[in-house]
């Protein structure tokens, strides 16, 4: 339950959203959420707070306390959430509700990440602003757990302001900035991005396409 905890904190203070505007969203009295983070208050969190915060950071309900996934004949079930990633100017994240599951091979997962499951996730991606390394209508497979110190170079699902976005991203030297790209050189790029002031949902570690 402390790496529950743990997640719901970073989820937070990424998102630039403060304990009683989490509370309130919950339709909870404001020191709700300070209280199961810091002591442990209530010990765990009912199953519609759960699927409420899940949906609100765009995770999968395991990271914070849910049911594992099922594995059925050795394959792993990811979540498909209700969303866009534009490779655009940006797409409006209205729903993040996971709203069907694609099934990967165990072993097949196990050897493309060492990412706990729960930290995975589908999208869809909408626009032509990372082409040719991603087309309109790709489905890509992020991990909400590579962020923070492990941001490196790649290609990653941003959320800036009310938008997600799918876009490459460059370390700076010091490692403080970063580089906003569109792999399309039609579309633009931001150089020397503070890198506290955005919101990183994952990085993209795999992706499927329609032939």
């Amino acid at each position: 339950m402390e790496n529950v905890r743990e997640e719901l904190d970073r989820l937070i203070r990424q998102r630039h959203v403060g304990y009683s505007a989490v509370s309130r969203l919950l339709n909870r009295n404001p020191a709700y959420i300070q209280q199961f983070i810091k002591r442990g208050s209530p010990r765990k969190l009912d199953d519609e707070d759960r699927r409420l915060l899940a949906r609100f950071f765009g995770v999968d309900e395991q990271l914070l306390g849910g049911p594992p996934p099922q594995v059925k004949d050795g394959l792993v079930e990811i979540p498909v959430l209700d969303v866009d990633a534009s490779a655009g100017f940006g797409a409006i994240a209205e729903s993040e509700a996971a709203h069907t599951r694609f099934g990967f091979d165990e072993r097949w997962l196990g050897r493309l990440t060492r990412a706990k499951s729960a930290s995975l996730s589908i999208i869809h991606v909408d626009g032509e602003s990372m082409e040719p390394t991603l087309r309109d209508d790709d489905e890509v497979l992020v991990d909400a757990s590579d962020h923070g110190a492990r941001l490196r170079d790649g290609i990653y699902v941003l959320r800036i302001d009310d938008a997600l976005v799918v876009k490459r991203v460059t370390m700076q030297p010091g490692g403080r900035h970063i580089t906003i790209s569109s792999d399309n050189a039609s579309y633009p790029s931001w150089t020397d991005v503070d890198r506290a002031t955005v919101h990183v949902v994952g990085r993209v570690i795999w992706f499927g396409r329609t032939v």
